[in-house]
């Protein structure tokens, strides 16, 4: 996969425990292969966001876990039941991936897909209004 990594993405990567830098990594592959348009930045002084025509995902890692947040306006389906948190969440809701847990590739992989495409298409808020 071809993309202009940003280095405080790099950064913020680095200086996590090995588990969770690679549980980022994967999703960071995820998110790039979903659309090579995908742009990564910080938002929030130090949190690493994937954005095309607007938010995509954006990652935080825990003590014990690592949320990815799928800004999708609650609008994506989930027929796989990924989400772990957020189900009635206005903006966005959250996976949460712990230590030695799975990422279902294909699942998130068609999630983001889906919030890119509703993001070419004016956005998730947009959709809600019906146009």
């Amino acid at each position: 996969m071809t993309y202009t990594p940003d280095p405080r993405v790099d950064d913020y990567i680095d200086g996590l425990p090995e588990w969770q830098q690679a549980l980022c990594r994967q999703v960071r592959e995820l998110v790039h292969a979903a659309d090579p348009e995908v742009v990564e930045t910080i938002k929030r002084t130090n949190r690493p966001y994937f954005v095309l025509q607007g938010n995509v995902c954006a990652l935080l890692a825990a003590k014990d876990h690592v949320n990815v947040f799928l800004y999708d306006g609650a609008i994506v389906p989930d027929p796989e039941g990924i989400i772990t948190a957020g189900h009635e969440n206005k903006t966005a809701r959250t996976v949460a991936y712990r230590r030695d847990e799975p990422v279902n590739a294909p699942a998130l992989t068609a999630m983001l897909r889906h919030i890119i495409a509703d993001n070419r298409a004016g956005g998730w808020r947009k959709i809600k209004r019906g146009g």
